[in-house]
């Protein structure tokens, strides 16, 4: 072989060499650039919906960028929701707290937000019962607690306790008194069916009980919680207490022993009636017209005492009452529920127990 050929030889190896690097970078690249890509997919949980009745049954949506998680390991994040009554299958982001300012909450003293997206406010009595909604198949009261300072013909009142009656099983959630705030302190106290219901005290610990229907979690580490009825209600509940800065605004005059501590409620209802009744339920009556629109005031209060109030927090009897469990269906996907263990799930709570 001559010197040429030789020299052109190796310069042909030489290239074939480097060839097979970048073939081979190339490939490490690309392995590099799918691992990335698979990472950032398994990053973003998607949701579905277990109803048959729902327009996105069985769909797998993805959450948007902004709100990755159902369940973000912060507190203060927003989360991935789908709503599987609207007709739009898209995932959104949504504060795990009540939005005071949205449809379907009660804040304050009490302010509601009615379906229509008018603030109203019904002060009802203090240590009394009323209906805030109450369908076939649904009961949600409220206690108010509250007080009478001297020279007004009014109570100023706050909800402490929510009721809450569906099918053959009741729920309630009490803030319970304190003489000053503590944030460190659980001001939550939960019932299922007559008994106590305990949630660890962390973010996102939780209880479920997928025969009956009802799952309770955390959506901080204490006096917050996300009660959820699936395809009947989801209720976000947050604990708070009226602040010297706020009694001194509105003139409250809170005692000093007593700082008022009460709920902020937000609720999302799913094919409630057209006859739905209640303070606030009537608002989602398709041809409900709110006189609070036709008041012209800043504050349109609006009255009905007598005819929402109930006799006890779990009671469905008052004057407008439609809450009848004998006529309410049973829910076809109760089944696809009941394959879930309520005993044996990390975080789940503790003194009750969910047999099949």
């Amino acid at each position: 072989m001559s010197q040429k050929e030789h020299i052109r030889g190796g310069s042909t190896m030489y290239q074939k060499k480097i060839m097979a690097i970048s073939s081979s970078n190339s490939l490490i690249l690309v392995l590099l650039l799918f691992s990335l890509c698979a990472r950032h997919i398994n990053a973003i949980d998607s949701l579905t919906c277990i109803s048959k009745s729902s327009p996105c049954f069985h769909k797998k949506i993805q959450c948007p960028p902004e709100c990755p998680k159902k369940s973000p390991s912060d507190p203060n994040a927003k989360v991935c929701f789908l709503d599987c009554a609207s007709p739009i299958c898209k995932t959104h982001c949504k504060k795990r707290k009540p939005n005071c300012n949205a449809p379907g909450s009660a804040c304050l003293d009490p302010r509601f937000v009615g379906a229509d997206g008018i603030v109203f406010y019904f002060h009802g009595r203090r240590d009394e019962h009323f209906s805030l909604v109450s369908d076939v198949n649904l009961q949600i009261n409220a206690h108010f607690i509250g007080l009478r300072p001297e020279g007004r013909t009014r109570d100023y009142t706050w909800i402490q306790a929510l009721g809450i009656l569906f099918n053959s099983h009741n729920f309630s959630v009490e803030a319970t008194p304190a003489a000053t705030w503590n944030d460190e302190i659980e001001h939550l106290k939960l019932s299922y069916n007559g008994k106590k219901l305990v949630i660890p005290e962390s973010y996102l610990s939780k209880w479920q009980c997928p025969q009956n229907q009802l799952r309770v979690e955390r959506t901080s580490n204490k006096n917050s919680v996300r009660v959820t009825i699936p395809e009947i209600a989801d209720i976000f509940i947050n604990v708070v207490h009226v602040t010297k800065e706020d009694s001194r605004i509105h003139n409250y005059q809170i005692p000093d022993d007593d700082c008022f501590v009460h709920l902020e409620v937000q609720f999302k209802f799913y094919d409630l009636s057209s006859k739905v009744e209640g303070v606030l339920g009537r608002t989602y009556q398709p041809d409900f017209q709110n006189p609070a629109a036709k008041l012209g005031v800043a504050m349109p209060i609006v009255g009905g005492e007598d005819k929402y109030r109930t006799t006890s927090l779990l009671s469905a009897d008052c004057g407008v009452c439609m809450f009848d469990p004998s006529q309410a269906s049973e829910n076809n996907s109760m089944m696809e529920y009941s394959m879930l263990d309520c005993t044996g799930v990390t975080k789940s709570g503790n003194g009750i127990v969910c047999r099949r």
